[in-house]
């Protein structure tokens, strides 16, 4: 008989955000296996119906609640533990893709009805407004007794491994386990031996301060650049007409491309040659797996996540967090190398994050978590 698991997510589904698409990426990936998924978020917006809905193949069950403040949120999680109990003999496993409120319920509810309860931590979220938080008061402790509940917890990276072993989990329990990367999204690209035309370093994402765009865009200027290279922000959203008038002052603008958002990523990845991530803080980048899965070597902050798939002399170049001449001179350094070593680099990359992240790869370290042997 094959699991059937509940997929938690206290966030809109679907959406454009990385939790969103992971669980996608991942519930399609189980289904495939024969799997039973279904998506459980709450109706945060009012345009969706209440109940049971598809999004693609996928079920997706929205549960609704009154949108009064903290009594909705009471009302949202007795609801669901009721659902959870409902539901008993319709799923074996639960897995929480946001520790927080309905992750801590889910936790004490898999205990109580006997189901292995996967929490996944993904860093920045929970440690800056979550139940990781250092000044939650009562609540944030009480949620954080019941989260320790969980048969098993999913760190996307090692340093959050550590940071949810301080906060009281058992070591035996916590699992190193990045987000997945599908790989046959970017299977077809092939990178000519003279490289591209113009030479371009890759910047995707959203234009927000966490991405340190400022610290690129400073850098870019200060960086020793070969004739015809073309920075590339691949992106769009608050800052946007801030960093373009930042290229202006900096006397970039003419070097530096902003193309707008994109719904084919692995395009803009096909025509670079190098990924470039800024970011402030990280849990684990998607950006930065799509990046190595392209075949791209990277250069990154020394930040949650990049620190451990960017390997310096092996796929990419690590710098610390705003230095500016730090990324000027690993921008360099990568520009000016010669264009066989270079995607030697990216195919290293590829190589490193298909062992480690590739869909796959993580859901078969998924499954026995999903049976129960995490516990």
């Amino acid at each position: 008989m094959s699991l059937a698991v509940l997929m938690l997510l206290e966030g809109e589904f679907p959406s454009i955000g990385g939790a969103e698409r992971q669980v996608e990426t991942l519930s399609n990936a189980l289904q495939s296996r024969g799997l039973g998924i279904t998506v459980v978020v709450p109706r945060f917006n009012p345009s969706y119906a209440a109940g049971a809905a598809k999004h693609g193949d996928l079920e997706v069950w929205r549960i609704a609640y009154p949108p009064v403040r903290v009594l909705g949120s009471l009302f949202l999680m007795l609801r669901f533990a009721w659902l959870l109990f409902a539901w008993r003999q319709r799923y074996d496993a639960i897995h929480v893709h946001i520790a927080h409120n309905m992750g801590a319920v889910a936790s004490v509810m898999g205990r109580l009805l006997g189901k292995p309860v996967i929490l996944k931590f993904s860093g920045g979220w929970e440690q800056g407004r979550g139940r990781l938080r250092q000044r939650g008061g009562p609540g944030a402790l009480l949620a954080r007794w019941m989260l320790r509940q969980a048969t098993a917890v999913q760190a996307i990276s090692t340093r959050i491994a550590r940071d949810v072993e301080a906060f009281g989990f058992d070591p035996k329990r916590v699992h190193w386990l990045p987000n997945g990367v599908p790989m046959a999204r970017f299977e077809r690209i092939e990178r000519a031996p003279e490289g591209n035309h113009p030479p371009t370093v890759v910047f995707v994402g959203r234009f927000v301060p966490e991405k340190g765009l400022d610290t690129l865009l400073a850098a870019w200027a200060r960086a020793k650049r070969p004739p015809g290279w073309r920075l590339r922000l691949v992106g769009g959203g608050a800052l946007d007409a801030e960093l373009r008038a930042l290229a202006a002052r900096l006397g970039v603008a003419d070097s530096v491309d902003f193309p707008g958002p994109s719904t084919a990523v692995e395009n803009e990845l096909a025509t670079s040659d190098i990924g470039v991530l800024s970011s402030r803080f990280e849990g684990l980048s998607n950006t930065l797996l799509e990046y190595m899965a392209a075949g791209l070597p990277v250069i990154a902050t020394r930040i949650s996540g990049s620190e451990d798939f960017v390997i310096p002399e092996r796929n990419g170049w690590l710098t610390e967090v705003g230095e500016v001449d730090g990324l000027a001179a690993a921008l360099g350094e990568a520009m000016a190398m010669p264009v066989a070593a270079r995607q030697a680099f990216g195919a290293q990359a590829r190589r490193d994050v298909m062992a480690k992240a590739s869909v796959p790869a993580v859901v078969d370290q998924l499954m026995p978590l999903y049976a129960g042997a995490g516990d």
